[in-house]
């Protein structure tokens, strides 16, 4: 039977749970253990697919199609696993699950009720990742102490580990310690409240981690173990970091992972940390500057394009490069391309998104980088505007369009496709989660990826239309990547440009910091070329 770890969060959000939690389960991988998380959420949605990206920011793909939090990238980023539609639970979803089971009677007609019934669907869920092959499940509670919408999460853990018995529980409780500036000192009365918060529910934390600006004392540390009740081994230290990456090392420097284990009372091998190690002196390293555009359509949330972002930053990783992203607005490149300041860039990347705001802009920056050989990342609906500006200014087909927004096109390059309709509750269609597709050899796509045959996670309704196919490859673009069965392009690129390639999946999801995708990797290569060829052409102009 697995163990498990629940992690709640108090005072205020953001804190970083997720990470917390994510950390945790590298260091018990690192020590042999096999591991898996879940993400329980307490907003009422069944899923946040259907939330705009300032809403909630990215939506998190799985290869069976589940549409997730976002804290589900940094689980697989750090555990490096990968995880399904069962690692996230909404208060919507297991709603649902209990009226559909009211409805078909199987309640007997009692009355339903939170208690059991709803806490009971929770507890199932938390099962439902509870397999053989894992050693420990790590459980992260969405929200904070405090909040009505979570209280039926919080009964639920506390119920199950009078079922699973104590020795297989472990809570977590990440809370903040903040620094006071005209007092000039750190508090403890925030994290003192939202322990007594969290007891006043029926659960003691085990562990207490302390986010703070600074490392506390250890006089600190001792008063929130006397007021809090945790040994003082059990107060953990969480100071902000100067990565992401680093937060592991830190935890297991303050003794996160020692005490969980003996809470949970689990022996395991010695701790192996030395292949992350190396992965932080590598981030560290990572400090040959490189400017790549995002072009967005929610670039005011940066949380939109996370895992696009850290793909960009793994790839950085890997070439030794410090990536600095430019956030630019879709909407607002036409008046960028006049002033000209695409041109200082060493690279573009045109991510995914919905709906007609911003499209003529990334069709803009796709033709921009196509002319002036920028290299140029098209993900989703960055393959459609790269799609239709080749359409529109190559092979000249100057109506082409998507009919995403415009359905009586002329020249419907980009198509809803009728055989690919997979029915959703909203009433539309969506190719959700893992695609096989088949790369053509010696192309670019092809080199980078290194085999035949790739799989990718897909998001989206609208594909490129093949009955244009023929006549776009004429005027020279390669569908460098096909479905199994040749019917559907997934990736386009050029042969005579730097780097100016598409795919219609996601491949951001599944980018690791010690191995970063393909597709990032290349374009970061390609955008690094550029700006050593740059830096040559000024040298020698002066």
């Amino acid at each position: 039977m697995p163990k498990h770890i629940f992690v709640t969060g108090g005072v205020v959000s953001s804190l970083g749970k997720g990470l917390t939690a994510s950390s945790l389960g590298r260091l018990l991988k690192m020590r042999g253990l096999r591991v898996t998380m879940q993400k329980l959420d307490p907003y009422i949605n069944v899923d946040p697919g259907t939330m705009n990206p300032y809403e909630h920011g990215e939506v998190f793909v799985t290869d069976d199609g589940g549409e997730t939090d976002l804290d589900l990238g940094h689980y697989e980023r750090f555990i490096d696993e990968s995880l399904t539609r069962s690692s996230n639970a909404t208060t919507g979803s297991i709603y649902q699950a209990v009226l559909a089971a009211e409805r078909r009677g199987d309640y007997l007609g009692k009355t339903v009720q939170v208690i059991p019934h709803i806490t009971d669907e929770i507890k199932r869920r938390i099962q439902r990742v509870s397999t053989d092959d894992v050693d420990v499940v790590i459980t992260e509670v969405g929200g904070t102490v405090g909040d009505i919408e979570i209280l039926p999460f919080l009964e639920a853990i506390r119920q199950f580990r009078k079922d699973a018995g104590r020795d297989n529980v472990c809570y977590v409780h990440v809370t903040l310690v903040p620094f006071i500036g005209p007092a000039g000192e750190q508090k403890t009365k925030p994290t003192q409240h939202s322990v007594t918060e969290l007891r006043s529910r029926g659960i003691q934390p085990d562990i207490i981690v302390c986010r703070s600006e600074a490392p506390l004392s250890e006089e600190l540390k001792r008063k929130i173990s006397n007021l809090c009740d945790v040994d003082e081994q059990a107060v953990v230290n969480a100071a902000d970091a100067r990565n992401i990456y680093e937060l592991p090392l830190i935890l297991h420097d303050e003794g996160l992972d020692t005490v969980a284990l003996e809470v949970l009372r689990l022996e395991t091998e010695e701790i192996d940390l030395q292949p992350w190690t190396a992965l932080v002196h590598t981030v560290e390293a990572a400090t040959r500057p490189v400017r790549i555009g995002l072009i967005g359509k929610y670039v005011q949330l940066p949380d939109a394009y996370l895992s696009v972002v850290e793909s960009l930053k793994h790839a950085g990783f890997h070439h030794g490069a410090g990536v600095e992203i430019e956030w630019i607005q879709a909407e607002d490149v036409e008046g960028l391309l006049a002033q000209d300041r695409l041109a200082a860039l060493d690279g573009l990347v045109i991510p995914g998104g919905f709906g007609a705001r911003g499209f003529e802009g990334k069709i803009a920056a796709a033709r921009y980088a196509r002319e002036n050989e920028i290299p140029c990342l098209g993900l989703c609906l960055g393959l459609h505007a790269m799609t239709v500006e080749f359409a529109r200014d190559v092979a000249g087909l100057a109506e082409a369009n998507s009919t995403e927004f415009e359905p009586t096109t002329r020249h419907p390059v980009i198509d809803l496709m009728h055989d690919q309709r997979e029915v959703t509750e909203k009433g539309g269609t969506m190719r959700l989660g893992a695609y096989y597709a088949v790369l053509s050899p010696g192309t670019r796509v092809h080199t980078a990826y290194g085999e035949p045959v790739v799989s990718e996670r897909h998001r989206h309704r609208f594909e490129f239309n093949p009955q244009y196919r023929s006549r776009l490859e004429q005027a020279g673009l390669i569908c460098s990547g096909v479905s199994p069965d040749r019917r559907l392009v997934e990736f386009i690129e050029l042969a005579d440009h730097p780097y100016w390639v598409a795919t219609q999946a996601h491949p951001e999801f599944k980018s690791r910091p010690d191995r970063p995708h393909p597709l990032f990797r290349d374009l970061i290569g390609a955008a690094l070329d550029r700006s050593a060829n740059r830096i040559d052409g000024m040298q020698t102009t002066n």
